[in-house]
């Protein structure tokens, strides 16, 4: 069947627990995911624990959250997988999460100027993550009454950067640059998330001279042309392909199930075989390189 290489728990920006989600997997027949929570490695140990018990293959990852320099520090997001030394990731989550803190305490102190709720509430509705995001806040207004859902006029309202009410505040995050060559230096698998929603694709195309292995295919964000011109480039610069749903459960800004969007089975082998794979070409290239000398 495939499986779903981008999901989301309630470490994150996520509802749902690592063993719910799980559990949802194995309902719905889908035979491997990969936890990929914003900027945090806590839940990859645990998942794959988990998913053994449950017969449910978890890929542990994780979706960086980082910015284009180059153009007007536009944001991109970059997921890593299977990762070698994801030790070695922990300072670079601690970072992000500390930026995103600081920003979500702004911005429930914004919030509660227009609105009777408190900090304290938030994060009630914020439990079990490991940071306080948008959805969270939206989530506190909706249990006080001021929305019947989370992604609806109220959200564009608060956090659209087109409207005169936002209170929005953009945490500070690395270049994209840098964050692929943390992952290289981790042992882990860099994949460029959904291009279509960040319009990265010009990006994709620079990433890829600097050694990004690997470009997110299948997403909600992208349609069938986009499918097709992410294949293309692809298969024309040896790039692995991974798909899925970007599930968030409650917290999805649209409708999509787990499991809507997949990777085929035959690029989850290329995957796993993939570090295999590089080391002996590596191995073939050094050889080549000693016969010619």
């Amino acid at each position: 069947m495939g499986g779903d290489l981008h999901c989301h728990t309630r470490l994150s920006d996520g509802s749902l627990g690592i063993e719910d989600l799980i559990l949802l997997a194995k309902k719905l027949k889908v035979e491997t995911i990969a936890i990929t929570d914003h900027d945090c490695l806590a839940g990859t140990v645990r998942g794959k624990v988990i998913g053994e018990r449950h017969g449910v293959q978890v890929i542990p990852g994780v979706e960086f959250s980082c910015i284009d320099s180059k153009r007007e520090n536009r944001r991109a997001h970059l997921l890593c997988y299977l990762s070698d030394s994801p030790d070695r990731l922990e300072g670079l989550c601690r970072r992000n999460s500390l930026s995103r803190r600081k920003a979500g305490q702004y911005m429930i102190l914004k919030a509660a100027k227009r609105f009777p709720i408190t900090p304290e509430f938030v994060l009630k509705c914020a439990s079990g993550s490991t940071n306080i995001f948008k959805q969270h806040i939206a989530h506190a207004l909706m249990e006080c009454g001021y929305t019947s859902t989370i992604f609806g006029e109220l959200y564009h309202e608060l956090f659209s950067s087109d409207s005169p009410r936002c209170i929005s505040v953009e945490p500070s995050f690395p270049d994209i640059r840098e964050v692929l060559e943390a992952i290289h230096e981790a042992g882990g698998i860099a994949v460029l998330a959904h291009p279509a929603f960040y319009n990265s694709f010009e990006l994709l195309d620079e990433l890829i001279a600097l050694g990004l292995d690997g470009v997110e295919v299948w997403h909600p964000t992208a349609d069938e042309a986009t499918v097709s011109r992410l294949q293309q480039t692809a298969r024309s610069h040896n790039l692995l392909m991974t798909g899925g749903s970007d599930f968030h459960g409650m917290y999805n800004s649209r409708l999509t199930t787990l499991g809507e969007y997949i990777t085929p089975d035959e690029q989850i082998a290329e995957l796993l075989s993939y570090k295999a794979k590089q080391r002996r070409l590596q191995k073939k290239a050094a050889i080549a390189a000693e016969t010619a000398v």
